[in-house]
């Protein structure tokens, strides 16, 4: 892990966002970029295009460039590379544009959930971002202190498309020096026996030589449910899922779980897409 996007509104929710991405940077020597999104009315958007300066553009231009150097001494910084761009664009249009021309490996974000409209990278901007980013996102819902996750859930139906991002869940645990309890959410409308998901999963485990995790099958009405409600029980520091754009990931990811998950947790969540 080398690049940590941040996207930033300056709000609260954001700079948890980015505390949380400091702590990763410092143990991975990595650089975090600070995105700030302008998104204008037409008018200033037409102004910009064309090459125009006009006194509003400059006036919020220059407002975000202050603010960026005041983040810049924060003292959770010290010692991490930070870089910072503002671009002209809507915010979750303008983040996924971005990992698509630069070198990033994760994205951190902040948001509290669907009830907020106030801040910029909450609710829809959030769920477009888990639901299409190519790379893994986690996004921070309150001030995490320290945040070093040592028990990770992470559920799946554990099929062969999960092989791929599995990696880097796999990867991200051994950096944490975290466990990871792996979890098959069973509802009446996907019944495994505990014989056939037990197999599943170990058989899963052993092609990835997993030494720190757990294997355990949860009932519930939904699966949503069903992943909070055991990452509740187990006190679970972190929730790993995976996405898989608009079309789901076998029937276990079909609908909108990962963005139900972000939006209903107070837990961190990170996602990983196929």
């Amino acid at each position: 892990m080398k690049r940590i996007l941040v996207p930033t509104d300056f709000s609260i929710y954001a700079e948890n966002a980015l505390k949380a991405a400091a702590q990763l940077a410092k143990k991975q020597q990595a650089e975090i970029v600070l995105l700030h999104m302008l998104e204008l009315p037409n008018q200033m958007s037409d102004a910009v295009s064309s090459g125009k300066s006009i006194p509003e553009v400059m006036f919020f231009i220059q407002k975000a460039k202050e603010t960026f150097v005041e983040i810049f001494d924060r003292p959770y910084l010290e010692g991490i590379e930070v870089t910072e761009f503002i671009q002209f664009e809507k915010a979750s249009d303008g983040v996924l544009k971005f990992i698509q021309k630069n070198n990033v490996d994760l994205i951190v974000m902040g948001s509290h959930g669907a009830s907020g409209v106030e801040e910029i990278f909450i609710g829809s901007n959030t769920e477009k971002i888990v639901r299409l980013s190519e790379i893994p996102v986690l996004v921070i819902k309150k001030d995490e202190g320290e945040f070093d996750p040592k028990e990770i859930v992470f559920a799946s139906d554990f099929s062969n498309e999960v092989k791929v991002p599995f990696q880097k869940m796999k990867a991200l645990a051994n950096l944490l020096n975290a466990k990871i309890n792996l979890v098959t959410i069973c509802t009446p409308n996907s019944f495994k026996t505990t014989a056939a998901a037990t197999e599943t999963m170990k058989s899963f485990a052993a092609d990835f030589d997993l030494q720190n995790f757990s294997i355990n099958i949860y009932n519930e009405s939904n699966v949503e449910k069903g992943i909070l409600n055991f990452a509740n029980a187990t006190n679970a520091d972190l929730i790993g899922i995976c996405t898989h754009g608009r079309t789901g990931l076998a029937h276990f990811f079909n609908g909108s779980i990962a963005e139900d998950l972000v939006n209903h947790t107070q837990k961190p969540v990170i996602t990983f897409r196929q």
